[in-house]
């Protein structure tokens, strides 16, 4: 969706057009752009020319060749910025309805839906207006992220709808390749024999929208060796798992279908293949209460225990058709109020590590299913302000993110953090500003076996699980404004890695690649292996 879409879906005059190319000029000449909009008001009194029809004027002039690209421009008037000031622009896509292995209580199932997901949540919707074609999931969603000034050279890719795992693996397989198909800008349809999912992901390597990252759903009961390695074969590199809890009588209440050691076990198998965890984790489940929730937070933390990359914090919600619904009409169930909950909240996140990153604090789910409960869709901004009012700070990274900061790379300072999850040593390195803002990290595993994922790409190997350096933060001489992966910070913070690898005695060192940062890897001195870019360390005594 570029210029010629919005032609078609808006009134585009002549005028409106001027009014759009003045607005531009000015903005590109240092005037703020609310000022320029002022400025130039339509004529008829309807207000101010939106952003959206910016956009639309400035990609059409970039494709006539009248304008060089620029992104200091660019960044002025897209849409919704926030959606990629971490440097990577996320595409969630949803698989179709496939029977789930799960029977948990809380969760809810509507027709043609994978379970637990509703029509009305935006990305499931989404994933149902597109008949839950993966090539059109993403397309579209791509077009319509360029389309309001975002730019999308770099793609995580998010799966969801549920157990990603539990379907058969043929449509695991069409399914991801026909995400690259979109990345890589090809419809080739269902013709079989017009390329493998592995040539796919070739051609995705120096492809206008490359991967940097496919995140698929899964539960731990399903994470094996076997698993790990079919995850590497369609390109994914981080995984999404339900804890929910870490308390055995509460999954068992909930009829989770699993134990605590189960997911403990997953996450340490996940991480000896360098894979990101991200942990799904459920307050007021049924027979839960906020002082057990509070203990059973500070279960993820701690020498030998989960660790999470990553944290969604998903209170439970009460919706009809559910067999937690039942229990709540018997008067067994009673959910916790906004209140309870944005007091819970604030006092967990101040024990969030800083290596761990909350993603989400409530799940997208309309009010109008909840039948009791918080309803309160911006229950994270709230509890934000009252830690604010409390004087109490989150040090989770994307609290730390320096987002639309920009920095000087003189006043970084590099730190290793060390700590002890489940059968790993592992190194949180991270570039830090003077005012404690995270600039760019790397997380580094050192498995006490490394034998344990049994792929042998890993054999002896160091593990750098994820780099990143924040995209539209600094500007360091670039063309473009805020490209701080072109700063030579993510350079920096693997040749650290190297570093600490050799001196703990590793000869080699392995990095879990997504499709489109191989070139990357490559060029820092990695080779790809079966399924890992590995670079072979020289000995420490010689070197």
């Amino acid at each position: 969706m570029k210029a010629e879409t919005w032609k078609k879906k808006r009134a585009y005059t002549d005028e409106d057009k001027a009014f759009a190319l003045a607005i531009l000029k000015d903005v590109s000449e240092g005037m703020d752009l609310r000022d320029a909009q002022r400025n130039h008001p339509k004529s008829d009194g309807g207000g101010f020319i939106p952003k959206h029809a910016l956009v639309a004027v400035y990609y059409e002039k970039v494709e006539s060749g009248e304008w060089e690209e620029n992104e200091r421009l660019l960044s002025k008037i897209r849409m919704k910025p926030t959606r990629t000031l971490s440097g990577v622009t996320t595409v969630t896509v949803l698989t179709r309805y496939h029977p789930c292995p799960g029977e948990c209580i809380f969760c809810p199932q509507e027709d043609k839906m994978p379970k637990s997901y509703l029509s009305e949540e935006p990305g499931a919707k989404r994933g149902l207006e597109n008949a839950f074609d993966p090539y059109l999931q993403v397309h579209n969603r791509i077009a319509a992220l360029k389309a309001v000034g975002h730019t999308t050279d770099k793609i995580e890719l998010l799966i969801l709808g549920g157990s990603f795992s539990a379907y058969p693996l043929d449509y695991q397989e069409w399914f991801v390749k026909r995400c690259f198909d979109a990345m890589n800008g090809v419809n080739p349809g269902d013709d079989p024999g017009f390329e493998t999912l592995a040539e796919a992901q070739v051609r995705n390597v120096r492809a206008e929208h490359r991967n940097v990252g496919l995140v698929i759903e899964t539960r731990p009961d399903l994470v094996t060796q076997e698993a790990l390695k079919w995850y590497r074969t369609l390109g994914v590199t981080k995984v999404q798992m339900g804890a929910q809890s870490l308390d055995d009588h509460i999954l068992k209440l909930n009829r989770r279908g699993h134990t605590a050691q189960e997911t403990l076990d997953a996450v340490a198998l996940l991480r000896s293949g360098g894979f990101k965890v991200v942990l799904h984790w459920m307050p007021n489940l049924y027979g839960a209460t906020p002082e057990s929730d509070r203990e059973d937070f500070q279960r993820l933390w701690g020498e030998g225990s989960y660790c999470p990359d990553e944290l969604k914090i998903y209170p439970c919600q009460l919706l009809e058709h559910t067999k937690l619904y039942d229990l709540w009409q018997e008067g067994k169930y009673e959910p916790y109020s906004e209140g309870t909950l944005l007091n819970l909240i604030a006092n967990l996140k101040i024990h969030v590590p800083r290596y761990c990153r909350i993603n989400r604090i409530i799940r997208d789910i309309p009010s109008t299913y909840v039948v009791a409960g918080n309803k309160n869709s911006s229950l994270r901004q709230d509890i934000q302000r009252e830690m604010t009012r409390r004087g109490t700070l989150c040090e989770c990274v994307r609290c730390r993110e320096v987002r639309g900061t920009k920095v000087n790379l003189g006043e970084v300072s590099l730190h290793d953090m060390i700590y002890y999850p489940a059968n790993a040593e592992e190194h949180f390195l991270s570039f830090d500003t003077q005012e404690d803002k995270l600039a760019g990290f790397l997380r580094l595993s050192l498995p006490e076996d490394t034998h344990d994922s049994g792929i042998a790409d890993l054999a002896g190997a160091a593990i750098i699980r994820e780099v990143h350096v924040y995209g539209l933060s600094l500007e360091v001489g670039e063309e473009r404004i805020g490209i701080a992966q072109h700063s030579g910070l993510g350079t920096r913070l693997i040749e650290e890695a190297e570093q600490i690898a050799k001196s703990k005695g590793f000869e080699r060192l392995a990095v879990i690649a997504a499709v489109g940062t191989r070139a990357y890897y490559a060029g820092r001195g990695f080779e790809m292996g079966e399924m890992y870019m590995v670079k072979t360390l020289c000995n420490p005594g010689i070197d």
